[in-house]
């Protein structure tokens, strides 16, 4: 799995023209699924994302996790994420996870998420989504398992 991570004030996903899901003070992630990725990755990567200490204490410091400051999640599935622009003009999809097993997946990581006790939004699979939100800091991390 491959997660784009960015610390957020507030974001919010729309398909067509509607907002699925939003929150305030947080963590948006883009997920991408490969061939390859397991369960036990995503249990891995959840318990990683929530404990991350990445939200700034007192002193500006970043001291304090997701569970910490009592922030939420926005997921959006992003098979672009696998994309491969090394030839040509076009990117390559082939790393990407089918549709099918991504989605499940997908869906298992947000309830890992959920089971840490994090308040979890998302967008809708396979649909093409707008997405905004205002990065705090900014911070963006990339997250690989």
């Amino acid at each position: 799995m491959k997660i784009v991570l960015q610390r957020s004030k507030q974001a919010y996903v729309k398909v067509d023209d509607k907002e699925v899901g939003a929150i305030d003070k947080g963590l948006v992630l883009l997920v991408g699924v490969t061939h390859d990725d397991t369960k036990e990755a995503a249990k891995f990567l959840a318990d990683k994302i929530v404990n991350l200490r990445i939200f700034e204490d007192e002193d500006g410091k970043m001291n304090y996790s997701l569970l910490d400051v009592g922030g939420d999640i926005l997921s959006v599935s992003q098979f672009t994420l696998y994309g491969d622009c090394q030839k040509g003009r076009r990117p390559n999809f082939m790393a990407a996870a089918k549709p099918d097993y991504a989605e499940e997946l997908y869906h298992f990581f947000n309830e890992a998420l959920k089971e840490k006790g994090v308040k979890v939004e998302t967008g809708v699979f396979g649909a093409m989504m707008d997405v905004s939100l205002v990065n705090d800091g900014p911070v963006t991390l990339i997250l690989e398992k």
